[in-house]
């Protein structure tokens, strides 16, 4: 079966290279013991559980647990069956001997019960039935140091992308056991998460995520895999979304046919409705005691937002805990490759490494085993553009100057506010012919695309460009950023989409692994993007049209940075309406429901920018 890089990849960091390789690694089967339990929850649902033990465990030499809970499989299922390469976070950590502990989540794999995408939090539970993530981790935790011999009494947790929401929710369990998580790109809000974002439908993250999560249907335990391969007939991911048109023709008996719970569930509530608010954890992330960890990427393009705002509520929610922020320059889960390149752009050093030795390793060697010191910086982040590490006692650093970048008709982009806010950019947006979000050719959602050269989109005239001077000296950003619109549509509906980019000079020199078919020479590398469906602008649990021509305001948050713009090179701002099929195409006129728009609805539009525009960055020296 052919499966996307992206399923390979939600694989690959969730069960810790499981997968590939001839032979299982001889440390893991010379060093460890493997034993399978089924652990009882106090609803009655039992929990498959694979534990590995280091084989020189023993009353005088004893070891603290390390947990993963994953809907990804704890394969390879069997005592006698090895993982072929590492597991544990990392392989540092996997060589300094813990208790390894992978567990099938409820409803997934060889766990019984019933399956919930991202699971609910009960905030007031009033008998044993009521069950959540958090139960399942005290249960869990608390059958672990009661059942396997000679652990230390001591537990720690980690996961990354939806591992990292079980991390995250596990950390409210309670147990007094559990002394350090964490959750690494941490899935927190799937309707700014991974399936839509402020609005705008993620297409290919989610297409071709589903087929393969469907192996449980039906309530029983099983260690097959999905057999499901959509046949696309082109390895033109842009081909094909434009040709299958509205996204209701994915319900057609050749695609999805009705039968996805998971992918009939986006369709179903475009609006941050209840479905969507119940499964937000951050609100519920309270009355947490122990150590939190909460790692991320800058470019990861799954689940930005929740590493920040994960971090974000935890400090406020937890005041006082020992909660500490790790960024570096990686993409999903990237902190387990080397973490030296992305695309074109260099970092200068291997990051992942680093991380992995410098950072998650002393963490859990501190917290699980008293080793070493908890002397972390609150905000241990790489600063992308100098590619330096930088260390803050904050997060966004108390330093930081919020400052106005201001979006002036004509093409200019500056920190001096314009004399006059008047005049305004315009574009005529067409469905039919959206903007590419990548040039290159893929069924995927191509995780390069996060730092990729945008002279392609900056020469369509339906995408504006701002641009600052030449810079005399270095302009650093760091948090997040608001885009302040004031904007008009001649259609009732309408999505905008802002890029921060990187402008390099003419004169910039290729590096080692600049791509073939790119030149560094003015450069136009992505920092950051979103976008936002123009009919939430007011309230996003109820949408509402435009009148068009009529000046409104659109207002909305891109995630967290910390990039330096060098001396020498430019600041630039792109507008567009469309970004395919990274995300989906708005008709243009209002339905209460993009998803069951029709052919006919999708209509151009012209929409404006005005004077007055502008984003609020805030820069640190």
């Amino acid at each position: 079966m052919k499966i996307r890089f992206l399923i390979g990849w939600f694989l690959f960091v969730s069960i810790g290279c499981f997968a590939q390789g001839p032979a299982a690694n001889p440390f893991i089967k010379e060093n460890y013991d493997k034993f399978e339990y089924q652990i009882l929850m106090r609803d009655g649902i039992r929990l498959f559980t694979a534990v590995y033990v280091p084989k020189d465990i023993s009353a005088e030499k004893k070891y603290p647990i390390l947990m993963q809970r994953t809907p990804y499989s704890c394969q390879p299922y069997g005592a006698d069956q090895f993982p072929r390469r590492r597991f544990g976070p990392s392989e540092f950590v996997m060589k300094d001997k813990y208790i390894i502990v992978y567990q099938d989540v409820r409803g997934r794999w060889m766990s019984e019960g019933v399956f919930q995408e991202m699971t609910p939090q009960i905030a007031v539970k009033k008998s044993k039935t009521d069950v959540d993530e958090s139960t399942d981790t005290y249960d869990t935790v608390d059958w672990l140091i009661k059942n396997i011999p000679n652990n230390t009494g001591k537990v720690g947790q980690w996961g990354i992308s939806y591992p990292g929401f079980y991390a995250s929710v596990g950390a409210l369990s309670g147990h007094p056991a559990l002394v350090a998580s964490s959750p690494q790109a941490p899935m927190a809000d799937l309707w700014r998460d991974d399936s839509y974002h402020n609005g705008a439908f993620l297409i290919p993250h989610n297409f071709n995520f589903y087929p393969y999560f469907t192996n449980r249907t039906d309530g029983k335990p099983t260690k097959t895999p999905s057999n499901k391969e959509f046949k696309y007939g082109t390895e033109d991911g842009y081909e094909f979304f434009l040709n299958l048109g509205p996204l209701k023709n994915s319900q057609k008996p050749d695609l999805y046919g009705g039968k996805d719970p998971y992918w009939n569930g986006n369709l179903a509530h475009p609006n941050y409705d209840e479905f969507w608010q119940s499964r937000n954890i951050l609100p519920h992330l309270k009355g947490i005691k122990h150590a939190v960890m909460i790692v991320g990427g800058w470019y990861d393009a799954e689940d930005l937002h929740g590493i920040f705002k994960t971090y974000a509520a935890i400090e406020k929610q937890n005041p006082g805990i020992y909660n500490i922020l790790v960024a570096g320059p990686w993409t999903h889960g990237g902190w387990n490759d080397t973490g030296d390149q992305l695309g074109s752009v260099n970092f200068g050093e291997k990051t992942g490494p680093y991380f992995q030795e410098k950072i998650e390793r002393k963490f859990f060697a501190y917290f699980l085993k008293g080793e070493g010191d908890a002397k972390f910086p609150e905000a241990q982040v790489f600063e992308t553009g100098s590619n330096t590490w930088r260390s803050f006692d904050a997060w966004p650093p108390k330093s930081a100057a919020e400052k106005n970048l201001y979006l002036v008709p004509g093409g200019k982009l500056t920190f001096e506010a314009p004399a006059k806010n008047t005049g305004f950019a315009e574009f005529v947006s067409d469905p039919a012919k959206p903007v590419p979000f990548t040039e290159t050719i893929s069924i995927d959602m191509n995780r390069d695309y996060m730092v990729e050269d945008q002279r392609f989109a900056a020469r369509r005239p339906d995408v504006l460009v701002f641009e600052t001077d030449v810079l005399a000296s270095d302009v650093t950003l760091a948090g997040n950023i608001l885009a302040n619109l004031k904007v008009s549509t001649t259609g009732t509906d309408a999505d905008w989409i802002v890029k921060l980019i990187d402008v390099y000079p003419g004169d910039a020199k290729d590096n080692p692994n600049t791509a073939k078919n790119e030149k560094m020479s003015s450069f136009q590398q992505l920092i950051r993007h979103d976008a936002f469906r123009g009919k939430f602008r007011e309230d996003k649990t109820r949408p509402k049209p435009f009148r068009p021509g009529e000046v409104t305001s659109v207002n909305y948050e891109l995630i967290d940075v910390l990039h330096t713009f060098k001396k020498g090179h430019r600041i630039m701002v792109q507008v567009q309406s469309t970004m395919f099929p990274l995300y989906d195409r708005n008709p243009q006129k209002f339905v209460p429901n993009i998803h069951n728009a029709s052919e006919a609805d999708y209509q151009k539009a012209t929409h404006r920018v005005y004077g007055g525009s502008f984003l609020k960055v805030r820069v640190v020296e």
